[in-house]
């Protein structure tokens, strides 16, 4: 293709980004810059009356939390915008009376009333898919039963309608689909769908297709739920005279729930207790709200590389992309046609991978951040040795802090689990020789002295250090495991552990 590649990622603001959309945008974007081309983002709000307020800035948070930039959006236009549908409102009209115009679409001037007393009429005869189409609308009140003079009374008299397209009835639609191949639908199975609604704004198959074009989309990336949709927006390039400049289509594989059976919905997130949006949600006029990727602590390279492998692969063995390398690897050809299954597992994998790639000094914010929250101030040195300590052992950042809050908070209690079984008189013996070992230590308390220090000292009193060792561990930290003992010495020092083996051989039940 020798013109410049360009796709859409368009959204509606009716609510959260669900994590399907995430991914769309995604391959758009890899595909765009694979390509040397442009990635847009435009806003499809024709729909009013499903508007939710928040959901348009939600959709650019999102994005811009995950690296997904849009070279052209609505806060950063080019020169082919407005990209939001509902400012382009006087554009769509002139192409839907072109369509009528030409014989492809006709004006409907029937009440909701009429609709349903059709489809009831269908239900009785036994008809399956009761719709509005090339056998039914000769019974309805549209301009090809009425006469020409009473179509142009009600249209000047204000009379609400709507336009429809004229779906022929004997024909056969093909196109190329670049994850399916030829796709082909015989026009007997379309309905007649609204083109133009009452309240003078377009549907969504005329906009999308007339947006498509004004912006020189030649590659529309979606998901498979708009496949059947495919045939009438063929159809509409046609009938509008731009079937030289009809984009390229692919439609991606569904998001499929864990067990595989059936679409990933928030209902599955809110009962498996994982979440199918990128950030939390809250709508203020319902109440209604969902939890997100972002506050659950997932990284947003470790999102982005899940998300990628979710329907394509690069065809080797190769697991961790950054987002530069899946650019290079991603081609269309690689995405499949079957469902994906949302294994939140395989999530949290590659968060641990990114975890442990990021430098202990950048994981030390949100180790202070955490421990702020509890209303601790740590300094950096102390954050980066919690960090050093937990980062092989966590999924998610701000478990680094709740495994060691120990560090900053001498345990006023103990796990009464292993106290009973663990605590005894070898244990205390043991721990009140090292602890008046260490109250008279002069010198460097590294992680190396204080297991040296230990090992003697349970030497001297012929008792095995490994019988005793989660003894040791409850008296200094009151839980009975967790990271490295010996380094958790080394941070808190010869005195401070003294101090904490002394509290717990006070206060821990003397052993029999």
């Amino acid at each position: 293709m020798s013109r410049e590649i360009r796709v859409r990622f368009a959204p509606s603001p009716t609510g959260p980004l669900h994590i399907g959309g995430v991914r769309t945008a995604l391959y758009n974007y890899l595909f765009a810059k694979k390509n040397q081309g442009k990635f847009l983002l435009r806003i499809e709000d024709t729909d009013q009356a499903r508007y939710v307020a928040g959901a348009e800035e939600y959709i650019r948070e999102s994005l811009e939390w995950l690296g997904i930039t849009p070279d052209e959006s609505p806060w950063n236009p080019g020169n082919v915008g407005p990209y939001r549908q509902s400012e382009r409102k006087a554009d769509y009209m002139q192409y839907a009376l072109d369509l009528v115009e030409k014989g492809h679409a006709y004006y409907a001037f029937d009440t909701s009333e009429e609709l349903e007393a059709m489809r009831e009429r269908l239900t009785a005869a036994r008809v399956v898919q009761p719709q509005y189409n090339s056998i039914t609308r000769t019974q309805m009140k549209n301009s090809l039963t009425l006469p020409e003079d009473e179509v142009k009374a009600r249209l000047a008299s204000g009379e609400p309608y709507v336009i429809r397209v004229k779906i022929p009835r004997k024909e056969e639609v093909r196109f190329h689909d670049q994850i399916r191949g030829w796709v082909m639908v015989h026009t007997s199975t379309l309905d007649d769908k609204v083109l133009m609604k009452s309240d003078g704004m377009p549907t969504y198959h005329l906009a999308n297709i007339v947006d498509d074009h004004r912006m020189g989309i030649t590659h529309v990336i979606r998901g498979e739920e708009w496949l059947p949709s495919a045939p009438l927006h063929v159809l509409l390039y046609k009938y509008l005279g731009w079937e030289d400049t009809m984009p390229e289509f692919a439609h991606l594989p569904l998001l499929l729930k864990p067990d595989g059976n059936g679409k990933l919905s928030k209902r599955d997130g809110d009962r498996m207790g994982f979440p199918v949006f990128p950030l939390d949600w809250k709508n203020e006029e319902t109440g209604d709200s969902a939890m997100g990727f972002r506050e659950q602590e997932y990284l947003p390279e470790a999102l982005l590389n899940f998300l990628a492998f979710l329907g394509w692969n690069p065809g080797d063995e190769r697991e961790l992309f950054t987002k530069e390398e899946l650019v290079e690897a991603f081609s269309i050809e690689r995405i499949g046609k079957a469902g994906a299954k949302f294994d939140i597992a395989k999530a949290k994998w590659y968060n641990e991978q990114y975890l442990r790639a990021r430098s202990n000094a950048d994981l030390a914010d949100f180790v202070i951040e955490a421990a702020k929250k509890d209303g601790v101030e740590l300094n950096s040195n102390k954050a980066e040795a919690i960090v050093s300590l937990t980062k092989e052992r966590v999924t998610f950042p701000g478990e680094m802090w709740t495994q060691c809050r120990f560090l900053v908070n001498a345990p006023n209690e103990f796990d009464e689990q292993v106290a009973s079984k663990k605590w005894n008189a070898d244990a205390v013996a043991v721990l009140s020789a090292y602890a008046e070992k260490l109250s008279k230590f002069e010198g460097t308390y590294d992680s190396e002295v204080a297991k040296t220090l230990l090992g003697e000292t349970a030497d001297e009193l012929e008792i095995k250090l490994g019988k005793i060792m989660q003894a040791v561990r409850l008296a200094v930290t009151g839980v009975g495991a967790g990271p490295d003992l010996m380094e958790i010495f080394a941070i808190l020092g010869a005195g401070e552990v003294a101090n904490r083996i002394q509290f717990a051989i006070e206060n821990l039940p003397r052993p029999e």
